[in-house]
């Protein structure tokens, strides 16, 4: 899924530490643009963070990503981007073998989804 818009605030860095241990989250507010202006509150996990240093007036294209979970009977959406396009960024080369910084996690018999 695909939001388009105009970053109008960048919001505090949250930290934590979790079971698989430290954790980072960026949110930012985007405003789409047309008649009916919508305000939008997605969040940047991680590495993601630097890579994209989004600013107030910003004019994006977020890929994101909606779930829901429930806790103690209560519904909860998170908006999660995965990749950020600029007008001004250079188009991707799908030609090009990706390159990794990282190896792959190791994924355990009992955790393949197959």
């Amino acid at each position: 899924m695909e939001i388009t818009g105009k970053i109008i605030d960048v919001l505090d860095i949250k930290r934590g530490e979790g079971a698989k241990g430290p954790w980072q989250l960026q949110e930012y507010v985007l405003e789409t643009k047309g008649d009916y202006p919508k305000k939008v509150c997605f969040g940047v996990w991680g590495d993601k963070i630097d890579q994209y240093n989004l600013k107030v007036n910003d004019e994006v294209t977020a890929h994101i990503s909606l779930e829901s979970r429930e806790f103690n009977g209560k519904w909860y959406t998170s908006v999660r981007s995965w990749k950020i396009e600029t007008p001004n960024a250079a188009p991707n080369d799908f030609d090009q073998t990706p390159q990794y910084t990282e190896a792959p996690p190791e994924i355990s018999d009992s955790e393949a989804p197959f």
